[in-house]
């Protein structure tokens, strides 16, 4: 940042502060409706074949047909009268096992859907209360576990989150800088992207993304520069004087850190769909907002602030001797620093390599195992089958009229394969119904019947056929069905323009291979954003080099942590893949982020290079002065993280392991034993080619 711009914030405060509080209401209003603006879907393949086949499937008029229903508040002397009630001898009502309380009318136990309400007002008569087991009613309360999680965390969090910030920022006065910047960025991140949002589609989930962006960055950048601040008065730098410097040095490095995270999070547009779009969108405005308050609204309110910053100030902070112990270990014997850092990191990397992704195409799963929905799919799949939950839809596109007999004879073509099919159990169409082909023709050319509507569009000339598979629809045997359908069709029914497989499982299954297809681009576009930063912050090749090669580390041992806990259904979690919803986002913040500490520690190293220290020293002094800060915000990040481990939903459990877990290791580890380490034994490699200006020279011993 330029001495004139800062000079300039120095001499004007409030007219910055009272800019920022015109921009921040002016905000306001778009910012509140934004999520107006925002689609809920967007997890799926712009490209893919399955995804043109489900759109397809909304132009059709499926027929009414019974409902599973899940029962409850049922009297038990009024179970056995009810089972009897319309099919005697049959079983209507099936317990879950895990709460007595709940039964599941499954749909095979109604004739027909009259046949379904006369029921429920039978149940209703008693004192029952009913619920369809249905995806929008599955879908409503992952949605709205999902909002409870976030308040509920805020709450169980902000003790822990006080005490840690009162540790690290060391005054009350100092503690409320994070969220004012957090406020002030969050508030005008969600405004800009309402204004995106009006011309590209961009998803739902990013408004959490920004908030929770904007407080995690926040709380860093600002506990870096106010903590720097705070140096320089104690030296006994005027204010004016230390908010210079605290922005020439600490706004620096805040500069290019956010600039890594904030590109590093474009790159999850690579991802190829509207989700990837909107959280690339929504996350990269959140961090240039938070960066725009931090290099203009924070050195401002410092200013006004001055002194008084120390206001509330704490006796127990994080002790810098400690650190200075800790920096003086680790610089005077790199090679124990290495080591052990290696030690730490290596065996978990060793399992990250079989770390699978996918999304759950059973919406169910994302329940936990106790929700008496998921134990009524459970109930459900048990008694009729592991893929009754979503059957499978056949689309063909033909050119119109469908009147011709030839497309008919290439329906029961298709019926007959996909009956043949090891892994189907039921395929219903049109020919299977004891109509020929030409029968059905001529119907088709008198008009459409009712009862045709669920299984041809004359408008666009397609016709479907389902089809229901023998396996649960995240099995891997379904998706090779699927797979073998997919490519079997064009030789199955050549009459077609367009023919593939659709349905909320095939749909699910090509965003999980979209996303695992465009993984190592996401992941990779943030490694090549974290060299260039690294390496233009500092003009080391060496040092860029090292902080992407140490952040891979990380990232083989987070997702070894995801594997051997989330896949093998550790610590509570249920043996799953991980969700491919989060995982490209888990990988590219860690590279973004660590970026942070990385950027903060080289620099102050740098600046005792600078002083004339050896690397030996300049490592020491850059750990005493910047470990406690580091750490801290860290544990900060992590418990923020952490908090979101009560939710009942799995996918977020599985974010904020792996979120905390990168933290952790890479504050803890690659921060505090393998950069300085590793810095110490390269020597005068460790920042080639950069080199002190020509008034300073390399030390040739260590100070004692």
């Amino acid at each position: 940042m330029k001495t004139g711009w800062i000079a300039w914030l120095v001499r004007h405060p409030w007219t910055v502060i009272i800019g920022w509080l015109f921009l921040v209401g002016l905000a306001l209003p778009s910012a509140m409706q934004v999520s107006r603006h925002l689609t809920a879907n967007g997890l799926d393949n712009p490209q893919s074949q399955a995804v043109w086949a489900t759109n397809q499937l909304a132009d059709f008029s499926h027929p009414p047909a019974p409902v599973s229903l899940v029962v409850s508040h049922l009297p038990s002397r009024q179970i056995s009268i009810l089972t009897r009630s319309l099919r005697p001898g049959a079983q209507i009502l099936y317990p879950l096992t895990r709460d007595p309380g709940y039964r599941v009318a499954l749909s095979h136990s109604f004739a027909s859907v009259a046949a379904e309400h006369a029921w429920e007002i039978r149940v209703r008569a008693v004192g029952g209360t009913i619920q369809p087991l249905t995806d929008e009613a599955i879908g409503q309360v992952v949605t709205q576990d999902s909002t409870k999680t976030l308040a509920l965390s805020g709450i169980v969090a902000a003790p822990v989150f006080l005490i840690l910030l009162l540790a690290v920022f060391g005054s009350l006065a100092a503690v409320g800088l994070p969220f004012i910047i957090a406020l002030a960025g969050s508030e005008l991140a969600l405004a800009a992207v309402s204004v995106i949002a009006r011309y590209i589609p961009l998803s739902v989930f990013l408004t959490d993304v920004v908030s929770f962006l904007a407080l995690g960055v926040g709380i860093d950048y600002a506990l870096f520069i106010s903590t720097r601040f705070r140096t320089e008065l104690a030296e006994g730098k005027s204010v004016p004087e230390a908010v210079v410097r605290a922005m020439q040095h600490a706004g620096r490095s805040v500069f290019y850190s956010g600039l890594a995270v904030g590109i590093a999070v474009l790159g999850l547009s690579l991802g190829g769909n509207p989700y990837w779009r909107g959280l690339a969108v929504g996350g990269a405005v959140a961090i240039f907002s938070v960066l725009l308050a931090t290099h203009s609204l924070l050195p401002a309110i410092m200013t006004v602030m001055g002194r008084k910053i120390h206001w509330g100030t704490v006796k127990h902070r994080f002790n810098p001797g400690f650190w200075h112990g800790w920096g003086r270990w680790a610089s005077h014997y790199p090679w124990r620093a290495v080591g052990v850092g290696l030690l730490l990191l290596a065996p978990l990397a060793y399992f990250g390599p079989a770390m699978t992704m996918g999304s759950p195409a059973n919406t169910a799963a994302m329940l936990p195992p106790n929700n008496v929905l998921r134990q009524a799919v459970t109930v459900e799949q048990r008694v009729n089958g592991a893929g009754s939950i979503a059957p499978l839809a056949v689309v063909m596109q033909f050119r119109p009229p469908l009147s011709r007999p030839a497309i008919w004879q290439s329906v029961a073509r298709v019926t007959q394969k996909l009956r043949q099919e090891q892994d189907v159990t039921t395929v219903s169409s049109l020919t299977g119904n004891g109509l020929s082909p030409r029968m059905i023709a001529r119907m088709a050319a008198k008009g459409t019947p009712k009862a045709f509507r669920a299984f041809e569009d004359p408008v666009h000339g397609t016709v479907v056929v389902y089809l229901t598979a023998a396996t649960g629809p995240d099995s891997p045997q379904t998706a090779a069905l699927i797979t073998r359908i997919t490519h079997s069709l064009p030789a199955w029914v050549p009459l077609a323009e367009r023919a593939a497989v659709g349905g909320s499982v095939a749909y699910q299954n090509s965003f999980n291979q979209l996303t695992a297809g465009r993984l190592p681009w996401m992941i990779g576009s943030a490694v090549f954003v974290a060299f260039l930063v690294l390496a233009w912050a500092t003009g080391s090749w060496v040092q860029a080099f090292l902080g992407v090669l140490l952040d891979g580390l990380v990232a083989l041992a987070t997702a070894g942590v995801l594997n051997l806990v989330v896949q093998h259904g550790a610590w509570g979690f249920q043996p799953a893949p991980v969700d491919s919803a989060i995982t490209p986002l888990i990988f590219v913040l860690l590279f973004g982020l660590s970026m942070d500490y990385e950027v903060i520690l080289l620099h102050r190293i740098q600046e005792h290079l600078k002083w004339g220290h050896s690397i030996r020293h300049a490592a020491w002094l850059g750990m005493a002065g910047t470990g406690a800060m580091i750490t801290g915000a860290g544990m900060i990040m992590a418990t923020a993280f952490l908090s979101l481990v009560i939710s009942p939903l799995e996918i977020m459990k599985t974010l904020a392991l792996g979120l905390a877990v990168a933290v952790i290791l890479d504050t803890w580890v690659v921060r505090s034993l393998l950069v300085p380490g590793a810095s110490v034994l390269l020597g005068r490699l460790a920042y080639w080619p950069w080199q002190p200006g020509p008034e300073e020279k390399w030390a040739a011993g260590d100070p004692v």
